[in-house]
């Protein structure tokens, strides 16, 4: 009856956050479908990436675990719709990691090995990692497909979701996480955490040598931190349910459950803003995309909040294209200052 009673408010919640996913991601796509100054090629490509890993949440997951949750009964049992269901549901996540991974490691080669990164980062090598991180993910979860495979699935009444009973593989489950959430949680640490001590050492130099009228603001720390924290704040709650699932086999508290299943969905959302609406690149375009589309639709609308068809030219002294590039999580050019300090 309890269960029964929490059921419109988590189907609720779960609209909302995959209404927001889409809205999201859409304009994301809008504006990284053309080019945006001072983000490369491989960039672009590695953000679309992440975005389309981020759109999936709120156009695959979030409405097949609405249908099932709908259409499904308390009283049954697993069956096969649950077992594709849990597949699809954990090759997301895990492609949104991979993919998390490879553009930390990107931005890695692209600050330190800046002169060697058009050898390092070709554009084969970047669509091979891509491959991997949407490829990899499907063949390391397939066997959840199977109703009768290695491990069950059951449909979770505390999240709405149908999810692998992992204490009945502990093997299985905890060789998911040691393949998928441990590597990438190391790669993006070791890379930013790099990045962030770099730019740190820069910072105090250039303080140092009076460089710049008035101090710069700490870039590494606005942009690199934020990024860290929401991985770990969305990601690590669920997996620890996992492994405790894994290893003891009880399942944590209700609305607990609930909330660490659905904190990785959110994950799609949050790097809308953190991994493009921060750069100020991306808002700019983002506007005059928007400002030609009112024009097109409502013109008159337009006209009268302040809109003209004349596109304006952005013009940014030298400083301001450093720091804006700074900014950029992923262009080839951040915190390129960082090259000269460091050994190639």
């Amino acid at each position: 009856m309890l269960l029964e009673r929490h059921r419109p408010i988590k189907i609720g919640i779960i609209s909302v956050l995959g209404a927001m996913i889409t809205l999201g991601n859409i304009a994301v796509i809008m504006v990284i479908s053309s080019s945006v100054s001072g983000w490369s090629r491989n960039s672009r490509y590695f953000l679309l990436s992440l975005t389309g890993a981020d759109s999936a949440f709120g156009l695959i997951i979030t409405p097949l675990n609405l249908c099932v949750s709908l259409a499904k009964d308390y009283s049954e049992g697993p069956d096969f719709l649950c077992h594709i269901v849990a597949f699809f549901n954990a090759t997301i996540y895990s492609t949104c990691m991979y993919t998390l991974a490879t553009i930390s490691l990107e931005r890695y080669i692209a600050v330190f090995y800046p002169l060697k990164y058009s050898s390092l980062m070709t554009r084969r090598r970047t669509l091979l990692l891509i491959a991997f991180a949407w490829c990899f993910p499907p063949f390391l979860l397939v066997p959840i497909s199977f109703p009768n495979g290695i491990i069950e699935v059951h449909f979770s009444t505390a999240s709405l979701v149908c999810n692998p009973s992992y204490s009945t593989n502990v093997v299985y489950s905890l060789t998911l996480t040691c393949l998928i959430f441990f590597p990438c949680s190391i790669i993006m640490t070791c890379a930013n955490l790099r990045l962030w001590f770099a730019a740190k050492r820069q910072r105090v130099k250039m303080r140092a040598q009076h460089l710049g009228r008035h101090n710069r603001p700490d870039v590494a720390s606005r942009v690199l931190v934020p990024v860290m924290t929401v991985y770990y704040t969305c990601w690590t709650p669920c997996m620890a349910a996992i492994i405790y699932n894994a290893i003891s086999g009880n399942r944590v508290p209700e609305w607990m459950e609930f909330v660490v299943v659905w904190l990785p969905t959110s994950n799609g959302f949050l790097n809308c803003i953190f991994y493009f609406w921060i750069n100020l690149s991306f808002r700019r375009k983002f506007c005059l995309l928007f400002q030609r589309l009112c024009l097109t639709l409502c013109p008159d609308l337009a006209r009268a909040l302040g809109c003209t068809a004349s596109s304006q030219t952005v013009v940014w002294d030298n400083n301001n294209t450093l720091q804006e590039r700074c900014s950029s999580v992923s262009s080839t050019c951040t915190l390129i200052t960082l090259a000269s300090d460091t050994p190639f």
